[in-house]
């Protein structure tokens, strides 16, 4: 499910022209850690940056400065940690905040993505590949991240 933002400068972006190649940050929002992943939508794939620490969902807005100016997105596609069935709950408005300060401090759109699962995927797949299972110690933020956002380059992009 993708849920694009309603500021009029998201109007005005065309981000679902497959031949406009975009640079996208994508974000695994969390309140200890916050998941990073760059993208190109182009090739549509993504790789995971180092995730971010947050106190209490705060990040160190100097870090991510420093990853818009590196990066030079296009916009952003946060994930929004939807319930089961489909639902919100607090997480989500946290989400969304963090996805409107994106906004109105570097002035490019936001897409909200339905990440549910994506965590549990990024888990699966470092178990698969015979990976560490400590995953307190061995974040799996920048894989959930990566995750979300190749689910809405596909969904974006393939309709």
């Amino acid at each position: 499910m993708i849920e694009k933002s309603s500021s009029s400068q998201d109007e005005q972006t065309n981000t679902s022209n497959p031949n406009t190649a975009q640079t996208v940050l994508g974000f695994d929002f969390g309140t200890s850690r916050i998941g990073v992943a760059i993208g190109q939508s182009f090739t549509m794939s993504a790789r995971p940056l180092s995730p971010l620490k947050a106190n209490e969902g705060i990040p160190n807005w100097d870090v991510i400065e420093k990853l818009v100016k590196e990066w030079e997105p296009d916009c952003f596609v946060v994930g929004l940690p939807l319930n089961m069935d489909g639902t919100e709950n607090e997480m989500c408005q946290r989400a969304r905040k963090f996805a409107k300060r994106l906004h109105g401090r570097y002035n490019q759109p936001y897409h909200m993505m339905d990440e549910r699962l994506s965590s549990y995927d990024a888990k699966g797949q470092v178990i698969s590949q015979g990976g560490n299972r400590n995953f307190k110690e061995n974040s799996v933020d920048g894989l959930a991240a990566q995750l979300i956002l190749e689910t809405w380059f596909s969904e974006q992009f393939t309709q």
